[in-house]
């Protein structure tokens, strides 16, 4: 692949794929010459695989090498858990500065079962409708009742459930939906929700929420509808799917067998033998029959890209295939009937030449007909990350003390923090987002301003300035900042590190959590860094610098080349609540 990359692959892959090939090519070779690999190191290829294998839609075999990474993932996790156990024997809580009252987070809210013991895996964060379709989803995907506990219900998943419901009902209602956010943006998940919510497993009071659908639509009764599911990484376009009845080659082949077997393949079948695309009316009639129908069409660019320029496939050409959008958003004008698909709308997303051909093609075809719906916005992203970490249980005298005194600091300190953060908005962004300090988020989903809560210097904020090397048991910090953050842990320096450019990890080895930082050395030499926790600063502002460094490609950074070198750079300073020393 990667001595034919510019002739073959560059236009269907693009660069993050060039990406993933150059990783496991070293990993090969390391491999080859008999190199030792560490857990971590494996983990790390066994992921960038599932990546590669994904973006050609090789499905089963990535399903395969992402069960390798979890097995690979919770050994780590028992042996982490196991010297954290060793080495918390005997301690003492460290002191810290924290005003007298205040209950540390850890105190206030638990995490959910799977956080607490170790056993939570980033992957599983995420939803994946095709395992959901396969049965082989985690619980909290796979059952509705489980899914709708830990799904907080945005205004924009509301609106959209609604519509479903009234759509499948034949209430009116749009009956084409492109969902188009960026990467993480939740388009699976509020996917996978209209498909719980339609599928006949669950009431209106089986779930928190519940009663704000209800009032919606007037307590009718949830529609039992017909799903198909397209999952573009998860189908092979150059290969069938057996089924004991049938044997489907293309998109509208599986879309048929899904809605109601080998009775309605029947439908379609000579076109999927022919691997031509049924015009509309035949659509229609699929649909009418086996109505109330639900479609979903995720991950459609990562298919249509695989056979872009590609003559003879089972699956049709690209024309054929995109042919066949447009016949599918005609037919579901139908009454009963509604069609859920999504866009991406980030780089790694769309990849090379073809991806983009595939996104303009489709966008076109759909823009006709759609509702463009976006699920949440950046409030609500908070109370969906601490509903998915943490449990609902929360001691609420204890949070509102810690957060009054987080406001209070900023009301009575207003020029030494960003605009805003004194006001009560912001109050209630630190309300959705307890107990990880509302910056992180917004840091990381790049919807707000990218700064730290940290105190200025000599003057200790209600979280005090203290410096753990871990969030760990004996952690009393009162919430989540980007400054407890543990970046010397393998999998956050790996995870944090895979975005940036190569020269970062020299930065990140040398100033900030390496075993060779320097930063020890200027506390020393500098009074004016007195009374300041240099780990703590030094992992504040690389975790804002890195993402500053994405969102803008800021080149100040490789410029200086130091974290110590941000005291020059007095234009970057919004990342950091705190004048820069020197």
């Amino acid at each position: 692949m990667w001595r034919r990359w510019n002739d073959v692959f560059q236009d269907k892959l693009g660069h993050s794929g060039r990406s993933y090939v150059s990783e496991l090519l070293q990993a090969r070779n390391d491999w080859a010459h008999q190199k030792p690999f560490s857990n971590d190191e494996a983990y790390r290829v066994a992921d960038t695989a599932s990546r590669l294998l994904k973006m050609v839609s090789a499905g089963d075999k990535a399903a395969q090498v992402e069960q390798i990474s979890h097995e690979l993932l919770r050994l780590r996790f028992q042996t982490e858990a196991k010297k954290a156990k060793e080495g918390a024997e005997g301690q003492k809580t460290p002191e810290t500065t924290t005003l007298a009252g205040l209950k540390p987070w850890r105190e206030v809210v638990n995490p959910h079962h799977d956080v607490a013991n170790g056993r939570y895996l980033q992957a599983e964060f995420a939803a994946d409708l095709s395992q959901v379709l396969a049965g082989t989803a985690e619980a909290e995907y796979q059952d509705p009742v489980e899914f709708f506990r830990r799904t907080y219900l945005t205004e924009g998943l509301l609106n959209m459930l609604v519509t479903g419901v009234r759509r499948l009902t034949s209430q009116g209602g749009d009956p084409v939906v492109q969902l188009q956010t960026a990467f993480g943006g939740g388009k699976t998940h509020s996917m996978l929700a209209l498909y719980h919510l339609c599928g006949g497993g669950i009431t209106l009071s089986d779930f928190p929420g519940g009663e704000r659908l209800g009032e919606r639509i007037n307590h009718a009764d949830l529609p039992e509808a017909n799903r198909a599911v397209l999952v573009g990484t998860a189908l092979d376009p150059s290969k069938p799917r057996d089924y004991p009845d049938a044997k489907v080659h293309t998109l509208w082949g599986e879309l048929a067998y899904q809605l109601g077997g080998a009775e309605a393949y029947a439908i379609v079948a000579q076109a999927d033998q022919k691997s031509v695309s049924p015009n509309s009316n035949t659509l229609t009639e699929l649909l009418d029959k086996f109505g109330p129908c639900l479609i979903m069409i995720d991950e459609f660019v990562a298919y249509a890209r695989n056979i872009y320029k590609v003559d003879g496939l089972p699956s049709g050409s690209f024309d054929s295939v995109t042919t066949f959008i447009q016949a599918l958003t005609e037919a579901v004008r139908a009454p009963d009937s509604m069609l859920l698909i999504s866009l991406p709308e980030s780089d790694i997303e769309v990849g090379g030449e073809a991806g983009k051909e595939a996104l303009n093609r489709l966008a076109h075809i759909v823009g006709r007909i759609e509702s463009v719906w976006k699920p949440v916005t950046a409030t609500e992203s908070f109370e969906i990350v601490r509903r998915r970490l943490f449990a609902n249980e929360v001691d609420y005298a204890a949070r509102d003390a810690v957060l009054q005194a987080f406001s209070n600091m900023y009301r009575n300190s207003a020029g030494e923090f960003p605009s805003g953060v004194a006001e009560r908005d912001y109050y209630e962004r630190m309300v959705s987002a307890y107990p990880i300090h509302p910056n992180y988020l917004t840091g990381c989903t790049r919807t707000g301003p990218r700064w730290s809560g940290s105190s200025a210097p000599g003057r200790a904020a209600p979280d005090g300035e203290r410096d753990p090397s871990t969030v760990e048991p004996n952690d009393a910090s009162l919430l989540i900042m980007p400054g407890t953050i543990p970046l010397a842990a393998t999998p956050v320096r790996n995870e944090l590190l895979r975005y940036l450019p190569d020269t970062w990890t020299a930065v990140f080895d040398k100033d900030v959590d390496g075993q060779n930082r320097c930063r020890s050395k200027l506390m020393g030499t500098c009074p004016c860094w007195a009374g300041i926790r240099a780990r703590r600063v030094a992992r504040t502002v690389f975790v804002g610098s890195a993402l500053r460094w994405r969102a803008s490609g800021c080149a100040a950074w490789r410029k200086h080349g130091s974290v110590w070198g941000a005291r020059s750079l007095g234009n970057q300073r919004p990342f950091l609540a705190m004048p820069y020393a020197g």
